[in-house]
């Protein structure tokens, strides 16, 4: 009888947890990330499929989590080191599992992160943007955060490929630091992918704390309607439709043009843009990019690269210094857009909330609501949202740029 029960409990999975209690820590890190998608609806869509991942692969006996194969592309397997980049398909499903497969096909090859852009394309309306041309060029001011991450990060032991990747995390977007990530530092994918989304979901909280740091009561209560009123732009736009089709292809071919290893992630949000503003003669391929392609998408990214975080790959120093690097990186990038906005309007009648400079994330569209939402605090009829996402729009242009740049140098 002893020996029943005793094969009953090694076919459970406690006699694994107990043994190696780490699997706790990964279990309560997964609930909390739960916790922030269901309860305070921090991001669902993305900390809901991340978290689930993670959960999946810290279940001992599982087999449902990512195992990373080295610069060479070798991995482990029965004892066996095989490339698995020559494995053919139905063998990596079938010795490494679904996720292994979701993972190395879909995943690190860099398909999904361009896809999911195509997507953000296809439900943007650069319109915001083309109206307030000017605010766009705090969208490149709030990349700070990520080229002084990444010298502070050099500095404290990360090789320049990674601290690349970490330093991407200050742009507040989740698609481009995979993307980035996966092209130089690979093996840092599941602790910077959490790191990136869950900042990207603490928004509403990371903002407010930045902004209330850096600025005044005064600068937080200009009204972006008034100045409007007082100091009209002698600039009107007579066709923004035309406007809205032929921007995507001359961007396109600008960035192809200087920063060609930046197309895959503006091509492809650039295209989804574009067969979103044509209208009814693409309305097909809007709908499929917006919905379907974008859905499954999101759901594969987010359970493959919640399954990268197995405990072994998670709890180490290495993970302690991104999710610290990341935060530095998110916050800087705010406060570089508040401080280029301050001193913007040391030299213009035309003053600017700094609120629109704090939205220079890739946060879209949740850094502008915020914003506007603290705007609102401070003065009922001071809507700055459609300001806000000018700022807003270019930062996804720029954050995209800026990892086109790192992977050209370093890549």
């Amino acid at each position: 009888m002893n020996e029943i029960f005793q094969n009953l409990y090694e076919m459970t999975a406690f006699s694994n947890i107990i043994a190696e209690p780490q699997f706790l820590i990964m279990y309560a890190i997964a609930f909390i990330l739960l916790y922030l998608g269901i309860k305070k609806q921090y991001e669902p869509l993305l900390l809901v499929p991340i978290a689930f991942g993670v959960l999946l692969a810290n279940f001992p006996g599982g087999d449902m989590g990512v195992i990373q194969a080295d610069e060479n592309g070798l991995i482990n397997i029965h004892g066996v080191m095989k490339n698995i980049w020559e494995m053919p398909l139905h063998d990596i499903a079938h010795e490494l599992g679904l996720m292994n497969f979701i993972y190395y096909m879909l995943i690190k090859t860099g398909f999904l992160p361009p896809i999911i852009f195509m997507g953000v394309g296809a439900l943007t309306d650069f319109g915001p943007m083309l109206r307030n041309l000017r605010l766009s060029i705090f969208g490149a001011a709030a990349q700070l955060g990520i080229f002084t991450v990444l010298l502070v990060a050099i500095l404290m032991g990360f090789t320049p490929k990674e601290a690349a990747a970490l330093g991407i995390i200050g742009g507040a977007d989740g698609p481009t630091a995979i993307f980035t990530t996966i092209k130089l530092a690979p093996h840092l994918l599941g602790p910077i992918a959490i790191a990136a989304y869950s900042y990207m979901a603490l928004v509403p909280v990371i903002i407010p704390l930045v902004v209330k740091l850096f600025c005044s009561k005064k600068e937080l209560c200009i009204n972006m309607k008034e100045q409007e009123k007082k100091y009209p732009s002698t600039t009107e736009i007579k066709n923004l439709r035309v406007l809205k089709i032929i921007f995507p292809i001359v961007v396109t071919t600008v960035v192809a043009l200087f920063v060609p290893s930046a197309v895959p992630l503006i091509g492809m949000l650039m295209f989804g843009n574009l067969v979103k503003e044509i209208g009814t003669n693409t309305f097909r391929l809007f709908d499929a990019a917006s919905n379907s392609i974008m859905n499954a998408a999101t759901i594969f990214l987010g359970l493959s690269v919640g399954a990268t975080m197995t405990a072994e790959a998670f709890l180490n120093f290495t993970t302690i210094g991104i999710v610290i690097g990341g935060f530095l990186a998110f916050a800087l990038s705010i406060a570089g857009g508040i401080f280029f906005v301050k001193l913007f309007n040391l030299f213009t009648k035309k003053k600017i909330n700094p609120l629109i400079g704090a939205t220079g994330l890739s946060a879209v569209p949740m850094a502008s609501r915020v914003a506007n939402e603290i705007a609102l605090k401070y003065d009922p009829k001071n809507h700055v949202l459609q300001y806000c996402m000018a700022s807003n729009i270019s930062g996804v242009i720029g954050s995209a740029v800026a990892a086109g740049v790192l992977i050209s140098f370093l890549g």
